[in-house]
Order: structure tokens, then sequence, then C-alpha cells
């Protein structure tokens, strides 16, 4: 019997919802738990992803009543075991998710972390544990909602993705190209809803007038402000935490496979000197001022070792032969500018082998961290982004934009998605073409306005981890009951905002 939706919302009040949260070393999603059932009445579970000496505070916190709680590394452990393949062949088929495709760009399992080097048999065990794990909370709840972070980790994106093919409404929390307005819907950083973008009654603003705007909000600028190293003594009672600590029971968990106490402090000298010795190669080796007489288009790099390339671009994380597939498939006369990102530091820059490879690549050059993105968006023909925000960016510069992935700004005219490699030659001839239109950009801008959520996210996180993670240098340490208590009533107002449009999005599930 399907049931008229005012019967819908009727027969909702007498059964009790079934809300199950992802919670990590962040605490965003504890606190919004907290904020959620001060107003409102379900049944509340939660995922535990987090280090050892931090789970003691959800065993013995009562601030959140959750009716039942997994500690995710209680049921994915070191086996002796082969792996059942049979089990994990009819996952696959069951849920329609392809298990390597995760495996293979999870940052722990390969290419990036340094500690230890998973054989294949391994990440079998690890995915049927996690996938049997996943498929009982299913059977033990049948959650009626499930809310987290935009994934960044293979796991929880999996879990993610087990939601969507079972037909669970998914609210998840994403940040926007817009300073401090974040998203909530079903994929990251993708409103699910575009039916009301033409109707909008847009502002009138001119090309100058949305790129001052840009400027004024833009999420750069806005990272910029939180992004400051932590003082020197906060650093050191980090390192001092570290040293005296008992990090053992850690170890039982994949993230920390091999990560002694000598290796990790190994491991980060030698990334000080590493970054270091590559800035100077880059200081010295890229272009600082670009000749903009020539003709060109526009290739900002991602940052490696991020969820829009691993998760959101699984088949375009290799973005050196991005830029060999661009620099073949451009018209002659125009070359290609690929810009190193300012953020790159974060992640010690990349191998000085990468540059190079980079730099010999015939009508390509390489554009210094430090040269103005703005300037390069003004005079380029065209831009290119795997996942990012550039082509956002871009319309607002007037310039079409060619991305390879999903992006949440792809209802713009100027932007046009790779779809088979062998096209870029004929999309970029296309797209140079494109005249960019201002009501355009306006009637989007205005619908992400209207649709996001206030909610200084950067700065919550920034709080958080100067009162418990020493400035965000140290995530396993116990954190007191109390302590959280104090944090949450300092952030009150801005975490009733947030449960409020979580909990609007949850009656907007149920009267649909």
């Amino acid at each position: 019997m399907i049931l008229e939706p005012k019967y819908t919302i009727f027969f909702y009040i007498f059964m009790t919802q079934k809300i199950l949260f992802w919670l990590g070393v962040e605490f965003t999603h504890f606190c919004l738990s907290y904020a959620m059932q001060k107003k409102h009445t379900a049944d509340y579970f939660s995922i535990v992803d987090i280090t050892d000496k931090s789970r003691k505070f959800f065993e013995t916190q009562n601030l959140v009543k959750f009716n039942k709680t997994w500690y995710f590394f209680d049921h994915v452990t070191k086996q002796d075991q082969l792996p059942d393949y049979k089990y994990l062949k009819e996952f696959e088929k069951k849920y329609n998710i392809d298990l390597w495709k995760l495996a293979i760009n999870e940052r722990i399992f390969y290419r990036f972390y340094d500690f230890h080097k998973f054989s294949t048999e391994e990440i079998y065990s690890i995915l049927e544990q996690e996938c049997k794990l996943f498929e009982k909370i299913f059977d033990e709840v049948k959650p009626d909602f499930f809310v987290t972070k935009y994934a960044s980790r293979h796991h929880n994106h999996l879990f993610t993705e087990m939601c969507n093919s079972l037909g669970i409404p998914v609210l998840m929390l994403s940040r926007t190209w817009l300073g401090n307005k974040v998203l909530l819907s079903k994929n990251s950083h993708i409103f699910d809803d575009l039916s009301s973008l033409k109707s909008n009654l847009s502002s009138k603003r001119n090309f100058q007038e949305l790129q001052e705007y840009l400027e004024s909000v833009s999420y750069s600028k806005y990272l910029s402000n939180y992004n400051k190293p932590s003082k020197f003594i906060t650093q050191f009672k980090a390192l001092t935490e570290f040293l005296l600590s008992d990090s053992k029971q850690n170890q039982k968990q994949y993230y920390y496979y091999g990560r002694t106490k000598f290796k990790v402090l190994k491991d980060t000298v030698l990334t000080l000197i590493r970054s270091r010795y590559r800035e100077n190669y880059l200081n010295n080796n890229a272009v600082k001022q670009p000749d903009f007489t020539m003709p060109f288009v526009y290739f900002p790099l991602h940052v490696d070792m991020e969820r829009p390339l691993l998760i959101d671009a699984p088949f375009y994380t290799n973005q050196i032969e991005i830029i060999r597939h661009i620099a073949k498939s451009l018209p002659v006369g125009i070359k290609l500018f690929v810009k190193e990102s300012p953020a790159g530091n974060s992640r010690g820059w990349r191998k000085i082998s990468d540059y190079e490879e980079i730099m010999s690549i015939p009508n390509v050059t390489l554009i210094h961290h430090s040269v103005p993105s703005k300037d390069l968006f003004k005079k380029c023909l065209l831009v290119f982004t795997v996942a990012g925000t550039s082509g956002f960016e871009a319309a607002i510069y007037e310039k079409p934009s060619i991305v390879f992935s999903k992006v949440g700004y792809a209802s713009l005219p100027s932007v046009q998605k790779v779809s088979a490699l062998e096209d870029l030659p004929k999309l970029i001839r296309e797209s140079l073409n494109i005249k960019v239109k201002s009501d355009d950009v306006n009637q989007f801008l205005t619908f992400m306005e209207k649709n996001t959520i206030d909610f200084d996210w950067q700065g919550f996180l920034k709080n958080f981890y100067d009162e418990f993670y020493y400035g965000g240098n140290l995530h396993d340490v116990e954190i007191s009951p109390n302590d959280v208590q104090k944090f949450l009533n300092l952030h009150n107002d801005d975490l009733k905002i947030l449960a409020d449009a979580h909990l609007k999005k949850i009656e907007q599930y149920v009267e649909n």
C-alpha cells in the first residue's frame, strides 16, 4: 500500500525514526547528534571510527544517548585466514559496487603510505571485514537515515554507496566554494535537486561585480584565515605527549600499520627536508612571471592525496598523464599553463621528478604557485580541472571550462565534461567558442546562496582542534566529556543552525 503524503507524515509520527551517524576524529557529527537529539526524538545509532585513546570518550559519555554504537576497528582486524573471495564477488553484484575502484585509490593501501606495504590478500581481508560489518549493521538497524560528512576514505564512501544501493537517504555535509557556506545532500558537493534553478530571481551583477563577490567569499581566502601554524609551545606539547604515550593499541588499526614512533619521527624530519628542497626547486624552475601575450589554456594542479581525485575522479588520478592528454589535444598556437597548488606544501609538494616530467612535455609551462590564480583566469582562453572548483571560478572570469568528473556546478552552460579521452580535441575546440553569460552565473550563484547553510565549519574545527588536539598536531588523545560539554555550550547557536538544516532535510524526505 502506498500512502498519500499527508498520511505518510501521520504514519511517521507514530513510528520512531532510526538515524545512523558516522563519527570520526573531527567530532562535527558527534556535536551535531547532540544538537539534533535535543530537538528531535528518534533512535540514534553510531559507527565510531577513531583512535584508541579518543574511543574512551565515546565509551563514557552521556551527552548523546545512542541505542547502539559499533566501533569500527573492533570488527576490522588482522586475519590469518584467506579472504572469502566468493562472498566479495557476490557483494559486488548485490550492491553494484566496484571494490577495487575504492581500494586502489585508498591512500593507506597504495601510493601514499610509506610505513607498510599492503598485500593484495591484506586488502581483500580488510574489505571483506568491512563489508560484513556494514551488512550486519543494516540487518540489525535498518536505518531510515544516514548522517555523515563527505567521505575522504574508502570505507566511509563504501558505506555511503551501500546506503544508496539500499535506498537509505544519505545526509552528507560538504563544503562549498562560498566561504563559510556548507551543503547538505546525498552526494558530496552536488545539489540533490536543481529543478528550481531556472525559477530563481537572480541578481544582475556584471562580471566585474561577480569577481569582486568571489574574492570576498572565496573558500581559499576563508581557509587562509585558519591555516596558520600552531605555536611552538603547542607543537612541543604534542610531541611530548606523542613520545610519552603508549601507541601499541593503535597499531592494530590498519591506519597505523608499521607506524612506530621512530619511523614517524624519521618520516616527519625527512618530509620537512624534502619539502624545503622541493620548494627551492620550484622557486628556481617554475615560472613566476608568465608571458600572457601568448594564447594559453590553464590547468591548476590538485593536491594529490585528496578526495576530489581519489574518490570523485577514480580514473583520473594521474595528473601528469592528464596534462599530456590536454597537450596533445590542443589546437596549434595555444600553450598549456600548469600551476602548482599553493596548498601543495601541506603534502610536502611533489617529487622533483614529477615537476621535471611536467616541464619536459612540449608546449607546457609550469607556473609557480605564487602567481595569483585570478591573473591566469583573466588571461587564459579555457580552464581544465579534474574535480575542483576552478571550473566554477572560470565562469565568473568569463572563461569556459572542461572537467573530468561530476561536479556540483556542471549545470553551468560553460562547463563541459569529458566522457571519452579520444573526444578531448573536439571538446576543446567546441569549448573555445563558448561565450559565458553573466545571467547563467548569477542564476547559479543565487541558487547556491539559497540552498546552502551558514556554518563556519573550518572555524568550528579549528576551535575543536585547538582545544583537544594540540592545534591538530596530535589526534590520539583522551577527551573529557565535561570539556566537550563546555565546547557544545560555546557553539550552541552554530550547532542549532546545523541541526535545523538536517531536520528540515529529514522532513523533506518524509514528505516525499
